[in-house]
């Protein structure tokens, strides 16, 4: 297939992206995995049917009595999600990230506690297992959630939304000890009291960059009188969650529960995380499906062509903006098997900017929805379920702070020794039908890989550039492209200066918009690149439109000067989504049919 790139840029052009050689179609592609996401959303069956027991009616009910949503959990127990968590060398169906994104996006799209509850939680605490435990630890850890058990993780000093807490544990071991010493508590962990096993970030040593440690635990092998479960805690977000806590007070375990080596968990926490969170924020995007599509039922209700002129716009904004989420959380995603070392920053940027343009669209189509129901019909009720669940899914502004910390640092030597110098990604990346080499949790890294979506926006606005005379929407969008690559000029010659401008002091309002802006640009490079990578399957998403549309409404966020937008430039978008409304088809990039 031709891909748009060679389109936009001809053979004779420079080009210094790398190919790969070949790779054999791996045994869990993609077309796999849309299988069992559509499984999975035929399984759970039209979520609109107020008699469907896995429905948004019943997902509202649970969350109004702040109980689990148990029958949809057994549904997916019985279904085999569990295997979605496992890596295929340990018998599941664990493959790829991006793939993994996928298979969970039926159940994001009806509720983002269920998301949590029906695996994603154990899938958090069994990433440090499968990068750095042991065999015999891999092995019992799969064995249980193929079998249908509960894993959790007790985070240091983070609640689930990313808030600071004092509580903490911590693992001693005093001269005349034989085993660690586990004490100390933590009051909000999700599902604490149903877990079978717990993995502990404990202190282990007051001072130094290795004060952490990573613990196995399993209470049912634990002294009865040194672990407590505590009760349970109410939460303003994913209030069909189970949050609780846990207290161990001098609870004695072995050396074999160390997961990796004594003070690698701040480290483990760091690579993991980079992964564990940007999923979570890619499956939440189809949190946001019905919401756009109830928008789109209200502003056409009644009329026989298009919304009113005055809907234009924010429909079709908020449609560009997911496709850009899906954009970022998708080459982030197949980056970290693809590019381990090089993945962190990026992915780390994803996991701020997507929450924050799915905050901002739900806040466009609450202009749309008007206030019709009084908050008191489904779709006020999911809209309003959404504004309280993403918050509390660790996708607010706590979270976003956590995540900004972690890259604030990295952006001075970003600044000084990767970006408009690294070279540019594999072209296999951007492919829809690419086959990236399988997630390895161990080859992770943390910090100092470089910056490939700054490097795939180089690339592209050079490319763009020397295809400007095309003219049409290539020109437009090449303009476009090269006001993103001033931007990341400008951005390098700030962000180099930071340890003399800030010193230590990495925080604050003005360092915050480095950080913000990092992300918008992140997310151009990712769009642009995947547009150069399509292959013509899709019109639409072939075509330049809704690229120029994305690229504004992220200058627009950035503050750059834009070109003035063509009328059909919004229309094109705009009868897009028309058309994947009418038809029931999901509102990103698969364009996969929905159970309606």
């Amino acid at each position: 297939m031709t891909l748009i790139r060679d389109i936009v840029a001809p053979p004779g052009a420079m080009d210094r992206r790398p190919h790969l050689s070949p790779r054999p179609a791996a045994t869990y592609g993609r077309t796999a995995a849309l299988g069992r996401a559509a499984r999975l959303d035929t399984l759970l069956d039209n979520p609109y049917d107020p008699a469907n027991e896995h429905g948004f009616a019943a997902f509202l009910a649970a969350d109004q009595e702040r109980r689990p949503a148990r029958s949809a959990e057994r549904l997916l127990a019985d279904a085999g999600l569990a295997a979605e968590f496992v890596p295929a060398r340990q018998g599941g169906t664990l493959a790829r990230a991006d793939l993994l994104m996928k298979v969970l996006r039926p159940v994001f799209r009806r509720d983002v506690a269920l998301g949590f509850a029906g695996g994603v939680t154990s899938l958090f605490a069994a990433s440090a297992v499968w990068a750095a435990g042991t065999g015999a630890q891999q092995q019992a850890l799969a064995h249980l959630l193929l079998g249908g058990g509960r894993t959790t993780v007790v985070h240091p000093g983070l609640a689930p939304a990313g808030g600071v807490r004092r509580e903490e544990v911590t693992a001693r071991r005093t001269a005349k000890d034989t085993a660690l010493l586990v004490s100390g508590r933590k009051d909000v962990i999700i599902d604490a009291a149903r877990a079978d096993l717990y993995v502990v970030h404990a202190r282990t040593a007051d001072t130094g960059p290795r004060t952490h440690s990573v613990l196995l635990l399993d209470p049912a092998q634990l002294p009865g009188a040194t672990l407590q479960r505590l009760p349970r805690v109410a939460t303003d977000g994913m209030r069909g969650a189970v949050f609780s806590g846990l207290q161990f007070t001098r609870c004695p375990v072995s050396d074999d529960a160390l997961v990796g080596r004594p003070g690698d968990g701040a480290a483990l926490a760091l690579r993991m995380n980079q992964v564990n969170r940007c999923l979570v924020a890619g499956a939440a995007t189809a949190a946001l499906d019905p919401v756009l599509r109830a928008a789109v039922h209200t502003a056409t209700d009644g009329r026989t062509g298009p919304p009113a002129r005055r809907w234009h716009r924010p429909l079709a904004g908020v449609f560009t903006d997911l496709l850009v989420c899906d954009a970022l959380a998708t080459v982030c995603l197949r980056a970290v098997g693809l590019l381990p070392d090089r993945a962190h920053a990026p992915t780390v940027a994803a996991t701020y900017t997507v929450p924050v343009l799915l905050t901002d669209a739900l806040e466009e189509l609450s202009a749309v929805l008007g206030t019709h129901g009084g908050g008191s019909d489904v779709v006020h009720g999911i809209l309003a379920k959404l504004v309280r669940d993403l918050p509390a899914a660790g996708l607010g502004r706590d979270g976003a702070a956590a995540c900004q910390a972690v890259i604030l640092p990295q952006l001075s030597a970003l600044a000084r020794q990767s970006w408009l110098v690294e070279q540019e990604p594999p072209a296999e990346l951007f492919r829809a039908r690419g086959d990236p080499p399988p997630l390895d949790h161990g080859a992770l890294a943390f910090a100092g890989g470089g910056d490939f979506l700054a490097a795939a926006l180089t690339a592209a606005a050079e490319r763009l550039g020397r295809s400007r005379r095309a003219g049409g929407s290539i020109a437009l969008l090449a303009e476009l492209a090269e006001g993103f690559l001033t931007e990341l000029h400008l951005l390098r010659e700030q962000c180099a200066l930071l340890p003399g401008q800030f010193g230590d002091a990495l925080s604050g309002p003005a360092a915050c918009a480095l950080s913000d802006r990092y992300g918008l640009l992140a997310a151009a490079g990712a769009v642009l690149a995947l547009w150069e990578g399509q292959e013509g399957d899709d019109p639409f998403l072939a075509d330049p439109g809704w690229v120029v549309l994305a690229l504004s409404r992220l200058g627009r966020r950035l503050g750059i000067e834009l070109p003035d937008l063509p009328g059909n430039c919004v229309t094109g978008v705009l009868d897009e989504l028309l058309r994947r409304h009418h038809s029931g088809r999901s509102f990103d990039l698969d364009v996969v049919d929905l159970a309606l």
